[in-house]
């Protein structure tokens, strides 16, 4: 009897051995693959673009019946594009934005005529280097182009056949405004950045003949005057952006402009961009924007007629707007 327990537990003994020795190795082998396995999360490329696109489509409408403090029925119709590709990889940047804006009014006291409300198109690139990993400043170059779509009228009047005619004002690339700057920007918060660009040259564009004078282009000898007209000297742009919740957003930009070739830091141009949105539903804002140019160059007539060299324009448009946002995973 002691003879069979001694055997049983040498067998049961040997077993055990043995299981812990296969679990050994399955258990090492199970590690061994384990290590081997590329590990999942790892393998996501990083995205160093950030893009999105806003689509805007606003609409107003006036219809008076009987209405004793007079007027005339109106419509007014808006489109705007406001597409945004930026860059950012280690010390380096690049950023891209593209505005377009197209608006028309009809009024029944102009009946068979569409008056143009808004038109711009402006498109802005900038790369920009860092100084150093947590400097505030970095090397800049820039390009921005500034013109319209169509051409615009003022004055309108109708001769006998019913035609509508008017005073050109504007037309597609008269005027237009390029700009390449070199310098130096400065961007403390993610909400502001001012650009100093000491070597800034461009030209102002106009393709009309009758409006070449209107927008400072120089005469040639016979007396007509040239398509366009080189620019070079100092810029300094400012842009600023306050976003509560992302439902109330205000930005602007303040673009200051002086010519070394022709009265420089007397003769200056200057343009203001005000952006207002207030965002009531997903899909519905209220938009505020403004718009102010002085430029010394274009001659635009005061109340009187008369031309004048000094005036500044300003315009505002304000409307409640369908919206829809295409943007990047962040």
């Amino acid at each position: 009897m002691k003879k069979i327990t001694i055997v049983l537990l040498s067998a049961l003994s040997l077993s055990l051995t043995t299981y812990a020795q296969d679990a050994q190795q399955i258990a090492a082998q199970a590690a061994a693959a384990m290590a081997a396995t590329p590990d999942q999360t790892n393998t996501v490329k990083p995205s160093y673009w950030k893009n999105s696109i806003d689509f805007t489509l606003g609409f107003n409408q006036t219809s008076l019946t009987n209405w004793a403090a007079g007027g005339y029925n109106t419509i007014n119709l808006s489109a705007n594009i406001d597409a945004k590709a930026n860059y950012a990889k280690g010390l380096m940047s690049w950023s891209n934005r593209m505005q377009l804006d197209y608006g028309f009014l009809w009024s029944a006291d102009k009946s068979n005529l569409l008056q143009k409300s808004n038109d711009r198109i402006y498109l802005e690139s900038k790369w920009g280097y860092k100084t150093g990993q947590n400097s505030k400043w970095s090397y800049s170059a820039s390009f921005d182009f500034r013109s319209q779509f169509s051409n615009s009228f003022d004055n309108y009047q109708k001769d006998e056949t019913g035609k509508w005619s008017g005073d050109l004002k504007s037309g597609f690339i008269s005027p237009a405004y390029t700009n390449i700057a070199l310098g130096m920007s400065w961007k403390p918060k993610d909400w502001f950045d001012v650009s100093i660009s000491p070597l800034t040259g461009g030209f102002t564009i106009c393709t009309i003949d009758e409006l070449r004078k209107n927008y400072g282009m120089l005469a040639n000898e016979d007396g007509s005057y040239k398509s366009s007209k080189f620019q070079f000297g100092a810029q300094i742009k400012i842009n600023f952006k306050l976003a509560i919740n992302e439902v109330f957003v205000y930005e602007t930009q303040i673009v200051a402009f002086t010519d070394y070739l022709d009265n420089p830091f007397k003769k200056n141009r200057i343009n203001w961009d005000n952006k207002v949105t207030w965002k009531m539903a997903k899909y519905f804002k209220i938009g505020l924007d403004t718009w102010l140019i002085y430029d010394p160059n274009i001659t635009i007539n005061d109340k009187n007629g008369i031309p004048c060299t000094s005036l500044t324009q300003f315009k505002e448009s304000l409307g409640i707007s369908f919206i829809y946002t295409i943007a990047s995973k962040k």
